[in-house]
């Protein structure tokens, strides 16, 4: 069953880096320009930043996408030797950094790198027209990193790229980050807790073991790492192998050929909306069974939404002591099985969905089983 929140502190008394939230989410991609369209179209981010050849930019290209609290950094490259081009050819589309806003980015790296963490690069002062822009990055599971960003005093996303007015995408309602899910490999979970706990000083929200999350095919083993404020939170899941088949997170291992983002939760305030017209502009979900919804209520209680319409869009309800939320999965958004987006609506919940976890693995395995995965 699910377990409380365990402060770390209790056993690693280490003082929590202080981070303010999430900044933004960047991908190495094939084509930047295609999967700009399609966040721009699909999920209604504005385009609001570009580098490339035009800016000075000779061997990769970004855009900056954004929607009220979210950005995402779509970055390819222009050559086969770039690092964004070896990235892409071992993982496919994913992500590559997770930026973090900090007040003060030498103390945070400094802090994190005297812990253990391995440096990406030592802190970068940047200044022009805009301001000053300070970042610093170190490495996390798989070939992921966490940049820290300090813009407080810069005006724009970042030096090198230029602002780009009158792109966008006509919002879908979708608001913040909520948390973001990293698979690491089996007998592997414990390490990263212990890297986000003794390094960050973050602390075990909540953990689910093998008979939380578990179908007679397959079950995994998830932490949720987060730091004191809640508004980094950061679930691990390792595969579980006692399964009959193989499990969602092997198969994600499997195709990204490391740990990696599995996928990003987005907030909405009006879930019904959203989803409404993400699936008009062609975003597609993993679906329930209608037999889902029919003890919907018994289940739940009493909720402020039309079952029907959530049925109609396959959304999912949990109940907590808090309250309940709402949540969907949409399916991979690039051509292997690997990263996906949830879209939650939160109304007095924390947790993340566990009443809907048996629906969720056999939805998602009987999508392992049309690609011929389970």
């Amino acid at each position: 069953m699910a377990k409380e929140a365990t402060k770390v502190k209790e056993e690693n008394p280490v003082q929590e880096i202080n981070i303010d939230g999430f900044d933004y989410v960047e991908f190495y991609v094939g084509n930047a320009l295609q999967a700009c369209y399609y966040y721009n179209r699909g999920f209604g981010f504005d385009i609001v930043g570009y580098r490339g050849l035009e800016t000075g930019s000779r061997d990769m290209v970004s855009y900056v996408l954004e929607q009220d609290h979210v950005k995402i950094v779509l970055t390819g490259s222009m050559n086969a030797s770039t690092e964004v081009a070896e990235h892409v050819k071992e993982h496919g589309d994913g992500v590559k950094s997770i930026g973090m806003r900090v007040r003060d980015v030498k103390a945070s790296y400094e802090t994190a790198v005297s812990r253990g963490a391995k440096s990406i690069y030592a802190p970068k002062v940047v200044e022009d027209e805009h301001g000053t822009y300070v970042s610093a990055a170190v490495a996390t599971y798989g070939d992921t990193i966490h940049t820290f960003i300090d813009r407080s005093n810069y005006k724009g996303f970042a030096p090198g790229f230029k602002t780009i007015l009158g792109k966008s995408g006509n919002s879908t309602g979708l608001v913040h980050i909520d948390h973001i899910v990293g698979n690491v490999e089996a007998d592997n979970l414990q390490k990263w807790v212990d890297f986000y706990s003794q390094i960050f000083g973050f602390h075990i929200f909540q953990y689910f073991d093998a008979e939380d999350i578990s179908t007679k095919y397959s079950a995994l083993v998830s932490k949720v790492m987060a730091n004191k404020s809640g508004t980094i939170k950061m679930p691990i899941n390792e595969p579980y192998e006692q399964g009959l088949r193989k499990s969602q997170i092997q198969e994600y291992i499997d195709y990204y050929n490391a740990p990696g983002v599995q996928h990003i939760a987005i907030t909405t305030r009006d879930i019904i909306k959203t989803v409404g017209e993400l699936r008009k502009r062609g975003i597609e979900f993993l679906t329930v069974p209608m037999t889902y919804y029919e003890t919907l209520k018994e289940r739940v209680g009493e909720i402020d939404e039309d079952i029907n319409e959530l049925a109609k869009l396959g959304i999912l309800v949990d109940r907590e002591s808090e309250g309940y939320l709402l949540q969907i999965f949409t399916k991979p958004v690039q051509d292997r099985p690997t990263l996906f987006f949830e879209i939650i609506q939160r109304k007095g919940a924390t947790g993340f969905g566990k009443g809907n976890f048996m629906a969720l693995f056999e939805s998602i395995e009987r999508e392992q089983a049309q690609r011929g995965n389970l």
